[in-house]
């Protein structure tokens, strides 16, 4: 996924866990515009990461990317996710979420 979005352009930092990631986020200059979250994370699940994005950035737009199926409103309750992507994703599909979340900001 990265790979199709530095090919669009789009400046990518990726996270091997959902620790790394909140890391990541708390010490940037500048927050992300977008964050991809896959649910099933070593370290830091998902679900807890959208819980403390919630808390703390809820201005960041997330777009969950995952191959399992939640519970429908659950994900939309914790935080701000605005798109639930089902693995695999086709280039085309993340590119055009990617799109709508980051200018509608």
């Amino acid at each position: 996924m990265s790979e199709v979005l530095a090919s669009a352009g789009y400046a990518v930092r990726t996270a091997a866990d959902g620790e790394a990631a909140l890391n990541a986020i708390r010490i940037a200059a500048d927050p992300p515009d977008l964050v991809l979250l896959d649910l099933l994370l070593p370290r830091l699940a998902g679900r807890e990461v959208l819980r403390v994005l919630g808390a703390d950035h809820r201005a960041i737009p997330v777009v969950v990317v995952t191959g399992i199926d939640p519970e429908p409103g659950d994900l939309v309750e914790l935080s701000g996710v605005k798109s639930v992507l089902r693995k695999p994703v086709a280039a085309s599909d993340l590119l055009a979420a990617v799109r709508t979340h980051v200018r509608a900001r």
